[in-house]
């Protein structure tokens, strides 16, 4: 196996690097070659690991309802939240202030319920069994 040795410094420049390679003879002459650059096409070979196959890539959609499926309470704070926050202000916009005051008291508890969903689901995440 032969590692090519440099500085950042020539890598970025781009200048020819002298370059040592473990495993050759003190005495013989190596040829200068520029870095190899990395490969970002092939995976690094890491031995005793296998990684999982991925039969195709997962989109917006389809993640956030395997999310929602996962934890629906997060969602559904996130719904109530906006929707006393929005009828709050409606009733603010309207002159109804008791009405206001006590959904904007409903929307701290929906964003409090809400954090608390998130923190258990990442919680029951972390405790989940690998496969």
């Amino acid at each position: 196996m032969t590692y090519v040795v440099s500085t950042s410094a020539q890598c970025f420049a781009g200048m020819a690097a002298t370059t040592s390679s473990v495993g050759q003879e003190t005495g013989a002459k190596a040829a200068p070659s520029s870095p190899v650059p990395f490969d970002l096409s092939d995976p690094p070979v890491i031995e005793g690991f296998r990684p999982l196959a991925r039969t195709r890539e997962e989109g917006f959609g389809d993640k956030f309802v395997r999310k929602t499926k996962e934890n629906p309470f997060v969602p559904l704070g996130c719904l109530a939240t906006a929707g006393a926050l929005t009828y709050g202000l409606i009733s603010f916009k309207q002159g109804k202030t008791r009405q206001s005051q006590l959904l904007m008291r409903a929307r701290i508890f929906a964003q409090g319920f809400t954090v608390v969903a998130i923190v258990v689901g990442v919680a029951a995440a972390a405790l989940k069994p690998k496969k």
